[in-house]
């Protein structure tokens, strides 16, 4: 569970920082939600609060055009540092969408168009932040208990008769089948797309030509006889949480 939602906004103008920052603001409370914002004019005090100084944020909102570093560079410098970080962006050049979507952006909100457009995006966002937060899969051994964050778990593959749990910081092998886990994390963010392997659709960035491409850069195949389920859960998984 997440009781405080940390947000960053990123704009070079002021009023729209200011304009960004009360519909999420009125958002949040309306719904309850805790949350601490930071607000920046300048993209690189935000890229060096994170990099340097390690702020941490579950949510950032960024123009695109801005002196220096723009908006769209950002993601890619963020996704080793904040591989789980959701980012919207917030501007006029609707030209950028298709890169947005590319970069695995989670919401596209143009400026002539902003409430109530932003406030469902953050809403959107927070909701899927809270799903992710708080669930863990404990991996048993002689010697020790893992517990990985299902959020982190990028996939699970078949390793003989045990399961290979795959995570941005490497792999944990469980003595367990690939169908024992699958029924272990019972959730349906997880789901099957050949017999040897399980993907966390959270890190499904698209499906193209057969295969998964996962927000890390990684391609897994999907096989034909999964192809059609594989995409029909994905559209209702996300149906349903955003």
């Amino acid at each position: 569970m997440i009781s405080v939602l940390k947000i960053a906004i990123c704009d070079d103008e002021e009023k729209a920082v200011a304009l960004d920052r009360q519909i999420v603001e009125d958002s949040l409370q309306t719904h309850g939600i805790g949350f601490e914002i930071t607000a920046y004019t300048y993209s690189r005090n935000l890229l060096c609060d994170i990099l340097d100084d390690h702020f941490f944020y579950d949510l950032i909102l960024l123009d695109i055009e801005m002196p220096g570093i723009s908006g769209m560079e950002i993601p890619q410098k963020l996704k080793n540092v904040l591989p789980n970080v959701r980012i919207i962006f917030v501007t006029s050049h609707t030209e950028y969408a298709i890169d947005a979507f590319e970069l695995s952006i989670f919401r596209y909100v143009p400026k002539n168009n902003l409430d109530p457009k932003l406030s469902d995006a953050v809403i959107d966002a927070a909701r899927l932040i809270e799903l992710e937060a708080g669930q863990e899969y404990a991996v048993r051994t002689a010697s020790c208990m893992e517990k990985i964050p299902y959020k982190d778990i990028l996939c699970i593959r078949r390793d003989g008769k045990n399961s290979m749990i795959v995570t941005h910081s490497g792999t944990s092998r469980v003595r367990r089948s690939l169908q024992q886990v699958f029924e272990d994390l019972n959730t349906p963010e997880f789901i099957y797309i050949d017999r040897g392997c399980i993907v966390n659709i959270i890190h499904i960035m698209k499906i193209i030509d057969g295969m998964a491409v996962l927000k890390n850069g990684e391609q897994l195949p999907i096989s034909r006889s999964h192809l059609q389920e594989v995409k029909q859960k994905i559209n209702l998984f996300w149906g349903a949480h955003i």
